[in-house]
């Protein structure tokens, strides 16, 4: 249950990054933002995990900031493997949507967890 209640709140901050950065599209109905945030998800599980684990000098000597780098990019992978439902623009854009989508996410699912509603 946990994690379908993590997908809907990663779907939901996708959904927040298109309405605040119009560099960033997904195309399609409802779906579409669960399909893309599935996708970015799994990507950024064994892909950003090995992106994070071989770039843990810079992450360590930019206290974390350099994740958001990573993060983007993974944004930026999830574009060119879904282009009929997500476009991102450039990667400034994907840099300030990966900043709002984990911000988003992060306060949303402490927020559940913390109510146990998840």
């Amino acid at each position: 249950m946990k994690l379908l209640g993590r997908w809907a709140i990663l779907a939901l901050a996708f959904w927040i990054a298109t309405v605040f950065l119009s560099g960033i599209k997904v195309h399609g109905g409802f779906w579409s933002y669960f399909w893309v945030a599935l996708l970015f998800g799994l990507i950024n599980t064994f892909i950003g995990s090995i992106l994070k684990l071989l770039t843990l000098p810079a992450v360590l000597l930019t206290f974390g900031l350099f994740s958001f780098v990573i993060n983007a990019a993974m944004l930026m992978l999830t574009s060119r493997w879904a282009p009929g439902s997500l476009h991102v623009t450039n990667f400034g854009y994907a840099l300030a949507g990966s900043l709002i989508i984990s911000f988003i996410s992060s306060i949303m699912t402490n927020a559940f967890l913390k109510a146990r509603w998840l």
